[in-house]
């Protein structure tokens, strides 16, 4: 290629990446549920990432400009507000497959969000990571802030020929800017594999609680599965004695497959927000949702309210990418004016924001009945509602 045609298509990425960022977002006219307003973009997409990731931009190295390390998706992000800037820890996968994390920054948590110039580089333990991905943020009260994500290796028992088994456990790593990143130990627990692990932001009789999801192998609960409590001694050689499930999987509902804390739990006057993932099996394969529920302030393993029924499911694009029909949070931010973004991946492909108020949501969680768990307890739960409004009418 001729360096002016060279310089002519660099310069034409550089607008079009350009316009992808600046565009403007705005809420969804087409939706309202009066709990939370989607918007009409992802918040961050692959054309996000920067043009350094992914081109060589010497033409003496790259004379035909091929795109030399593509990225598939960027998704599942961690979040948090550091000095008054929503930041994300996206999940970014490229072409050949490996995730890895990097940092979106954005003054309005809706739109122009800009990645870091470069990607963590997140150190390794002793027992290298093939794949590591979707962190949950934590700021704790001991200082520091933690990133507890999915560590995947291949299964070192499985038959030379199964390139498909793996062993998933939490990565522990820590930092105070987001840049440096100290890396500790995986977390040990009872269970044979370990996935979608959140640190809870205040000590616990002292110690350091986890939300944890045991399962019996890298893709099926088995025996396992549901939301799980455990406390350690010291984070920085974490050891889990026992785990309680305070919120199990059901038959037929949201979460029968599978569940999975998402977001690290929200400080609320009423309790411990969380907002999570549920998984069921459909003919068309896995779907997965996100649903809320309430813990009590001073016993954070105590679920107080479970509403019925999922909070989000995927509309629209939102059900069509690498692995349709997902919506999946593990990051969420409240400010101080009571407002709540909460991001989710869709489809392993994209990101996106629904924002609400923490007022909001704990209305939601408090007053929406529980699952009544059979047909005709939701029935009747239904026509109790319907018998109220028809009596606002008389």
């Amino acid at each position: 290629m001729e360096f002016s045609l060279f310089t002519q298509r660099l310069k034409q990425l550089v607008q079009e990446h350009e316009a992808v960022i600046s565009r403007p977002n705005e809420v969804d006219p087409g939706w309202s549920n009066g709990l939370f307003e989607r918007y009409r973009y992802p918040v961050v997409t692959a054309a996000h990432t920067p043009l350094t990731w992914r081109y060589d931009l010497n033409p003496q190295t790259n004379p035909y400009f091929i795109e030399r390390m593509g990225v598939n998706g960027t998704f599942n992000p961690g979040a948090i507000e550091l000095e008054g800037k929503i930041c994300l820890v996206v999940r970014v996968e490229g072409y050949d497959r490996k995730s890895f994390f990097a940092i979106a920054e954005s003054n309005t948590g809706i739109d122009s969000f800009r990645f870091w110039d470069y990607p963590i580089r997140m150190p390794e333990t002793d027992n290298p990571d093939i794949n590591i991905y979707d962190m949950r943020l934590t700021k704790h009260e001991d200082g520091w802030i933690y990133g507890v994500f999915c560590t995947e290796r291949k299964d070192p028992n499985a038959p030379y020929y199964d390139m498909s088994s793996a062993i998933a456990q939490a990565g522990i790593a820590r930092t105070r800017d987001l840049k440096t990143w100290e890396r500790l130990p995986d977390l040990k627990t009872p269970s044979p594999q370990q996935r979608n692990v959140v640190l809870h932001p205040e000590l616990v009789e002292g110690k350091y609680a986890f939300y944890t999801r045991p399962q019996d192998t890298f893709i099926e609960a088995g025996s396992g599965g549901g939301i799980g409590w455990g406390l350690c001694d010291d984070i920085t050689q974490a050891v889990i004695e026992h785990e309680t499930i305070i919120d199990e999987r059901n038959y037929h509902t949201i979460k029968e497959s599978k569940n999975g804390a998402g977001a690290t739990p929200i400080k609320t006057s009423k309790g411990w927000l969380h907002i999570a993932h549920g998984v069921r099996g459909t003919a068309a394969g896995l779907r997965y949702v996100l649903y809320a529920f309430l813990c009590d302030l001073a016993h954070p393993e105590r679920v107080t309210h479970r509403p019925a029924g999922y909070l989000l499911a995927p509309q629209g694009e939102e059900r069509v990418g690498d692995v349709s029909n997902v919506v999946f949070c593990n990051g969420a931010v409240s400010r101080a004016n009571g407002q709540l973004f909460i991001y989710f991946g869709s489809s392993d492909t994209r990101i996106h924001v629904v924002t609400t108020t923490v007022d909001k949501m704990l209305d939601y969680v408090i007053n929406t009945p529980p699952d009544g768990m059979r047909s005709a307890a939701c029935v009747a739960q239904r026509i109790d509602l319907i018998d109220k409004n028809m009596k606002l009418e008389k």
